[in-house]
């Protein structure tokens, strides 16, 4: 420091390297390969990439020396660690390195250490996948020349671009299986790009567990019963008993839930709406609305059966309405049904201003356009005759006009009964579960677990954030792809542990702190104190022996108990140096 003065940026980055701290995200990777002569070691360097990505300043990974320049780096991720020596080499050569040792492995270490940390509890497990889009090509391993977009999607729809190669070279024993960046179904509505898919577990609280990066057109069926299937193995082995799994429709199957109950899996899923069963079972109990059960609010209603005669054994299926479910439905089926009116109106305006030789050939042309008609409209129709003469010229006086041709005149109008029974189908939706025990779980109990999902669809959409790391991803190769999977889920692992960790001790004490509006609350998000702790800045100031004398700038009340309430490590790390100033 060669000025008398030097200000740095500490912000809120202080808790997210305390926290990478507390569940030694820097020992626990070094310690695997502990002859490691790179000059930043892979997990001071992978710390740096968390910081970066938790930093929400929207700058990748080449951008990160620049991001550390007016950062206490020394401070945060040790001694004579210097902005420039996090450059993309470094970085680079970190990403080859996790990808070389499984991240998957990596981060079930590192998710046991966080769970041992924390308290973190494995009673709750929710599984669910994503996918994120990329704009490079990624080209699959096709013949040259072949490489056409269209031959791109067709072959990585159909699973089998590069299958002679992988079938002709095999797999190396214990080396990572690298994915495939390729078109699949996109829910992201971004089907002109390639993309890859994260698998993804979470506590109940929604601390991430388990990752797996997935082929671009991986299927939910297979990777979620991998998912479940090797977070249940990595609990196991650390001594721990997994809970209950919970997942949307992509993991119910017949065969998967056959698996899962024979290896003692605890489940409760979405019954998915194709199921000829489930359709069955909607349509019967919306018939009438006895036996129906209600939540003490009377938002949400339900009615269960055990079926036994499932091709995969027992299981209780619920089927749930909601309140806000149904008024959603009604909205949409109106809108449906308005456009369908218009659509069905100048159809029976077309049809109405055709002439027909009989009256069977109208009505045979009526039936013919009614068929595929939407239940929910009524509509009635007349076959009109419009007399004439069969020959041309005038005609005798005795002679009688006939009927000469038919047209058809319908008038269209709803039904609300029919909309309102529809509005109620596509709101109902079944809950089903292996877990028999009603005593033990009541259906609200399991609808309640089930509505839970939420928690990991929350974690996705905190990985694709604009201001977060990796929302855009841009590095060339799918390996290191993989690598920057684990260091977003890393990110979202410290995130969720320093965010559930104050939330449980402010309950616990009963205090709150202020959110955005001002008003106390006792379960903020981490992002908003995040913000909170912007513009607290170390401030350095060079005595006359050549010492440099440190003060925390802009520290509040606010700012106290929130590392009060983290723990003594976290108020060393803003409090050790003299303060001077509030």
């Amino acid at each position: 420091m060669a000025s008398r003065y030097v200000v740095e940026h500490l912000n809120h980055l202080g808790i997210v390297a305390e926290v990478c701290r507390e569940i030694g995200v820097a020992d626990w990777l070094d310690e695997q390969e502990p002859g490691n002569r790179q000059q930043v070691s892979v997990g001071t360097a992978t710390t740096a990439m968390v910081l970066n990505g938790l930093g929400f300043s929207n700058r990748r990974l080449y951008l990160v020396p620049q991001f550390f320049a007016d950062q206490p780096v020394e401070h945060l991720l040790g001694s004579g660690i210097l902005a420039e020596d996090l450059n993309d080499d470094c970085l680079g050569r970190t990403l080859d390195w996790l990808y070389d040792h499984d991240v998957t492995r990596l981060f079930a270490g590192l998710a046991l250490r966080a769970r041992r940390a924390f308290g973190i509890a494995v009673g709750r497990l929710h599984a669910d996948t994503t996918a994120f889009s990329v704009h490079g090509q990624y080209a699959l391993d096709l013949p040259e020349g072949l490489e056409t977009p269209e031959r791109l999607k067709a072959a990585a729809q159909s699973g089998t671009a590069g299958a002679d190669a992988s079938s002709e070279d095999g797999e190396d024993a214990g080396a990572p299986t690298v994915i495939e960046v390729t078109y699949g179904y996109s829910r992201d509505h971004r089907e002109d790009l390639k993309q890859w898919m994260l698998a993804l577990v979470t506590s109940g609280e929604g601390v991430p567990q388990f990752l797996q990066p997935l082929d671009g057109n991986a299927s939910d069926k297979r990777t979620l019963l991998e998912a479940v299937q090797g977070l249940t193995q990595q609990l196991q082995m650390s001594g721990e008993t997994p809970g209950v799994y919970v997942a949307d429709s992509g993991l119910y199957s017949a065969e998967t839930m056959t698996q899962l109950i024979t290896a003692g899996v605890q489940w409760v899923s979405r019954v998915p709406e194709t199921s000829t069963a489930a359709q069955a079972l909607v349509q019967e109990r919306l018939a009438t609305l006895e036996g129906w059960h209600s939540s003490a609010d009377g938002t949400r209603h339900w009615w269960s059966r055990e079926l036994r005669e499932l091709p995969q054994g027992p299981a209780r299926w619920s089927v749930v309405r909601t309140q806000e479910g149904e008024e959603r439905a009604r909205a949409t089926v109106q809108r449906q049904a308005q456009r369908d009116q218009e659509a069905w109106a100048k159809r029976l305006w077309h049809l109405g201003n055709q002439t027909f030789a009989c009256a069977p050939d109208a009505e045979a042309a009526w039936a013919k356009t009614c068929q595929r008609m939407p239940p929910w409209f009524v509509v009635a129709a007349t076959v009109v005759a419009h007399e004439g003469y069969a020959a041309r010229g005038r005609p005798r006086k005795d002679t009688a006009p006939r009927p000469q041709a038919w047209q058809i005149q319908a008038t269209l109008t709803r039904d609300p009964v029919a909309l309102e029974r529809e509005a109620l189908r596509r709101a109902a939706f079944i809950v089903g579960t292996n877990l028999l025990d009603t005593d033990a779980w009541p259906d609200a109990a399991v609808i309640a677990l089930y509505r839970e999902q939420t928690v990991v669809e929350r974690g996705f959409a905190f990985l694709k954030d604009p201001l977060f790391l990796a929302s855009s991803v841009f590095v060339t190769r799918p390996e290191r792809i993989m690598a920057l999977a684990f260091v977003m889920t890393l990110c979202l692992l410290v995130y969720k542990l320093a965010e559930v960790r104050l939330r449980q001790r402010l309950a616990a004490t009963g205090q709150t702190v202020p959110d955005q509006k001002g008003k106390p609350t006792a379960r903020p998000t981490l992002r908003w104190l995040f913000q909170c702790f912007e513009g607290i800045y170390l401030h350095h100031t060079r005595q006359s022996n050549g010492v440099y004398e440190t003060e925390v700038l802009s520290l509040t009340k606010v700012h106290r108990l929130v590392l009060r309430l983290l723990g003594p490590a976290y108020e060393k790390c803003y409090l050790a140096f003299q303060e001077t100033a509030e």
